[in-house]
């Protein structure tokens, strides 16, 4: 009894802390792949969970920086959602293919249809392509993701100074110079492609250390019944060595 009073204690410690890791890993909108190269033209999906229990996703907005835009932007159909790109007329007009291009897209507004709306639990990509991308270190995208009950959430937090997560962040683009190795996942010769099918942030290495928690929880809870049932076991019964017969006396 008292071991497995002890084993189902040791299973309640490892369950919360399991739950503990996973706990923090709030899932927010970003941009896939996170680096593109600067001048260049890049597809970007930006990656929209749900994080309401009873609410769905129904608009997501996202903000196109306006100091520095790009000349081309193009959508890519999504089944039940209604996309508008909105131009504004740029305060210095950008050159592109040769020439000037005087309003950009500042704005994409994506709708979902009756029952095409993100539920509890899922998540919904949402495809761009763009170029030429700017010269600067970064595109930062502000995002409104509007819920069914009338909540809207701001994604629109741009990176911190030391490198710190801010509480909202807005997805960000990093942009780095023609020929120098990207930062990040695609450093290590993963394609735009590849980097765009892994896991939202966040997800992917919590899943395996879950698992290996998990793991190792089992073999636990395994160890602690094997002994058990060892310890309990109907001890061996020594048969008692026969008794060495009396000695005769000739005499």
């Amino acid at each position: 009894m008292k071991l497995m009073k002890r084993a189902a204690a040791v299973s309640a410690v490892a369950a919360a802390f399991v739950l503990g890791v996973a706990g923090p890993a709030a899932a927010h909108v970003t941009v896939n792949p996170d680096s593109a190269t600067q001048g260049g033209y890049a597809k970007v999906t930006f990656r929209v969970p749900n994080e309401s229990d009873s609410a769905s996703t129904t608009k997501l907005e996202i903000n196109l920086p306006t100091d520095s835009p790009v000349g081309s932007v193009s959508l890519k159909p999504l089944q039940g959602w209604t996309a508008v790109a909105e131009k504004t007329k740029l305060a210095t007009p950008v050159e592109v293919h040769g020439s000037p291009i005087t309003e950009a897209v500042t704005k994409i507004t994506w709708t979902a249809a009756a029952g095409s709306e993100v539920k509890p639990g899922f998540f919904q990509e949402f495809d761009v392509s763009l170029g030429p991308l700017p010269t600067a270190d970064q595109m930062v995208f502000k995002a409104l993701q509007t819920y069914s009950d009338g909540t809207i959430v701001r994604w629109i937090d741009e990176p911190n100074a030391d490198g710190t997560e801010p509480e909202s962040p807005a997805p960000v683009l990093k942009l780095t110079a023609a020929g120098a190795e990207p930062a990040g996942d695609t450093a290590e010769g993963a394609t735009a492609e590849a980097v765009a099918e892994e896991p939202a942030e966040s997800s992917g290495s919590n899943t395996w250390g879950i698992a290996g928690l998990a793991a190792g929880l089992v073999g636990l809870v395994a160890g602690l019944l094997a002994y058990r049932k060892a310890a309990t076991a109907t001890p061996l019964t020594v048969a008692p060595a026969a008794a060495k017969p009396a000695a005769t006396d000739d005499k």
